[in-house]
C-alpha cells in the first residue's frame, strides 16, 4: 500500500489545530519523577493557545508536573499522531479558576470538575513544541511548533 502524499506543514499545523478543538479531546499525558515515567489517559481543552487538563492535584501526573514543569502529551492513532512537549504555566484549584479556565474546559469536553468534588485542579500548560505525522514521507518536517512558536 501506498502511503499518502506528505502535506504541507500549514495543512499539518490546521489539522493539529482541528483536533485540538474538536469536541472531547482525549490524550495520552506523560510525566517523569525520579522513580521513572508515569502515562496517563487525561481529557484536554484548547483555551488561548493553552493546554488545560483536570485532574486530582494530588494525583501522581499534578505531583510530577509540579516537580519538573513538563509533560510529554499524545493525541491520535499511531498514523496520524500529534506530539506536544508542554511546559506548566499554572495550576488552579477548581474552586479558585478563572471562569475561562472553568467554563471553557466545561464547554470543551464532556465534563465539569466543578462537579466533582474533592481536590481536582486544573492544569495550564503552554506547548512548547509540537510535532505531528502520519507516514515516514512526513517525519523530515514534522516539527511544527518550536520554542512556543509556530513554525512557517
Amino acid at each position: 500500500m501506498t502511503p499518502p502524499e506528505p502535506r504541507p506543514p500549514a495543512t499539518r499545523r490546521a489539522d493539529v489545530l482541528a483536533k485540538l478543538t474538536a469536541p472531547v479531546v482525549d490524550a495520552w499525558v506523560a510525566t517523569s519523577a525520579a522513580d521513572g515515567p508515569y502515562l496517563v489517559p487525561l481529557t484536554l481543552a484548547w483555551l488561548r493557545e493553552r493546554i488545560v487538563l483536570a485532574t486530582d492535584g494530588k494525583s501522581r501526573t499534578a505531583i510530577n508536573l509540579a516537580a519538573t514543569g513538563t509533560a510529554r502529551l499524545a493525541l491520535g492513532p499511531t498514523r496520524d499522531v500529534v506530539m506536544i512537549d508542554a511546559v506548566l504555566e499554572e495550576t488552579f484549584p477548581v474552586a479558585q479558576a478563572p471562569s475561562w479556565v472553568a467554563d471553557g474546559y466545561a464547554a470543551s469536553t464532556d465534563w465539569d470538575p466543578r462537579t466533582a468534588g474533592g481536590s481536582c485542579a486544573y492544569l495550564i500548560l503552554r506547548p512548547d513544541r509540537i510535532q505531528a505525522w502520519r507516514e515516514e514521507n512526513e517525519l523530515q518536517d514534522r516539527t511544527l511548533m518550536r520554542d512556543g512558536t509556530w513554525s512557517g
